[in-house]
């Protein structure tokens, strides 16, 4: 294929990457995003397989089929519950070909350079290497905390900042040696001590970050995710994969300043593992309030004060997602609606573990795009709502953020449905959020507990609901 028509066609891919992007900005033209995305890799590999690969393209080929063929077994499969855990661990897939490229490129390539060239090359392998294997291990890491199979809480080990910041002392200095013997033909020793110490770091950041910051960290991996895939283009010259890996780390990295900011966290401190941070005294996780001072109610008594309601805003976090009742959610909208009631969803910037997971939940359950508000715009209107029915949520509404100073939540803007007339929270039980502090909000004058599994809830609500209609 001709060259000029390979850079025209990666023109043309990075363009719509950058439409998919902008797409994907807001909800009525997410889906228009995603198909440009799609568009663009799908032009991007055609042309680099029919136009650059001329060796092997069998085994390319036959390597895009199996992924084409997992890729859609898994978005077949994987539950809308799991998309954070899935979108973690497919970030480790990026970081592990940044480290598979990385020593292909020290072993087969670059022993004819020298001088500058030489050590331009060694230092584009060794950085290729070491963000590769940082990501990898730091998304398996993300993706055990978001599914539950180790603690979401925050691991803090004596010393742990001396100890980060060894290991960064320790792969710059191991650029250096590495550079000095790759000159004579060696390094791959050193290279696999380097990919020791960025896979340790990449656990240790992870896992010094506490559950309710786990959806920076999946944002924050995709940016890392995005700066491994440009290492690879550099490493194989390849300038569309460089743009794109651009793209994805940048965007992924203002994402993560977005959302510290939204939840009143200090960015350089998230991605770096929580360096600077002081550790978070046990107190604020204590109890929030006595059991005898919980208010039960049931779902007949919970449809009469959403009927007899003006103003409604319902609350929908990780917990809804579980239940899938966001179906049944829709329905009791349009009852309440024909009734005359104004219903709103307020969304918190990280109810569900990742970013737009709500806004997903609630658009695949055809909720109109203009009753569905973001925290800012709503939380100044509580006083005004007679019902909030929180359906799954915790930490999301939980007063401790702004109550408790040494809560591990403590100055994280949230949701503030008790300064409205009554808040109904469905749950199964008292138990924690996700960040593992007991939540004040139960324990309140005007707060009501709606106890059970959130589908067969919201189920027995509807079903109040038509028979007072």
């Amino acid at each position: 294929m001709n060259a000029g028509v390979i850079t025209v066609s990666y023109i043309g891919a990075g363009a719509l990457f950058i439409m998919a992007l902008g797409g994907l900005s807001h909800q009525e033209t997410a889906r228009r995003g995603n198909f440009y995305g799609m568009l663009g890799m799908a032009l991007a590999l055609f042309v680099t397989v029919i136009g650059l690969v001329t060796d092997n393209q069998f085994f390319l080929i036959a390597g895009i089929v199996g992924g084409g063929v997992i890729g859609w077994i898994l978005a077949q499969k994987v539950e809308m519950t799991q998309m954070p855990e899935l979108v973690a661990i497919l970030h480790s897939l990026v970081g592990l070909a940044a480290v598979c490229v990385g020593y292909a490129n020290a072993l087969d390539h670059g022993n004819s350079l020298s001088g500058v060239e030489k050590t331009i090359h060694d230092v584009e392998t060794y950085v290729g290497i070491l963000i590769g294997a940082l990501t990898f291990s730091g998304s398996v890491a993300a993706y055990l905390k978001l599914s539950g199979k180790i603690s979401g809480k925050t691991l803090q080990l004596p010393g742990r900042h001396l100890f980060n910041l060894g290991l960064l002392i320790a792969a710059i200095w191991l650029c250096g040696v590495y550079i000095e013997h790759s000159a004579i033909g060696g390094g791959i020793g050193i290279l696999l001590a380097m990919t020791l110490i960025a896979l340790i770091f990449g656990i240790h950041m992870v896992v010094a970050i506490g559950g309710a910051d786990m959806p920076v960290v999946v944002s924050m991996l995709n940016s890392y995710s995005g700066w491994a895939a440009a290492a690879m283009g550099f490493m194989l010259g390849n300038d569309l994969l460089i743009v794109v890996g651009a793209l994805v780390g940048s965007s992924g990295a203002i994402l993560s300043y977005i959302m510290c900011k939204a939840m009143n966290r200090k960015f350089i401190n998230v991605i770096m593992g929580g360096f600077g941070t002081p550790k978070i005294s046990t107190a604020g996780a204590g109890p929030a309030g006595d059991v005898g001072d919980v208010k039960s109610i049931e779902a007949q008594e919970t449809a009469d004060l959403l009927l007899n309601a003006k103003e409604v805003m319902i609350l929908p976090g990780y917990g809804m997602a579980v239940a899938q009742a966001q179906h049944v959610v829709f329905e009791i909208t349009k009852k309440l609606q024909d009734k005359g009631v104004n219903v709103r969803f307020g969304i918190h910037p990280v109810a569900g573990r990742m970013p737009g997971h709500m806004n997903v939940l609630l658009a695949e359950a055809k909720v109109p795009y203009d009753i569905v508000y973001e925290m800012d715009e709503v939380n100044d209107d509580f006083p005004s709502v007679d019902v909030s029915i929180v359906i799954g949520a915790n930490d999301i509404v939980n007063p401790a953020a702004q109550e408790v100073p040494d809560s591990p939540i403590a100055g994280m803007p949230v949701l503030k449905p008790w300064l409205g007339k009554t808040t109904i929270v469905l749950k199964r039980g008292m138990s924690t959020g996700y960040a593992g502090v007991d939540n004040p909000l139960f324990y309140k004058d005007n707060t009501r507990m709606l106890f059970g599994d959130a589908k067969d809830s919201v189920d027995a609500v509807l079903r109040s609901l038509n028979s007072d209609s």
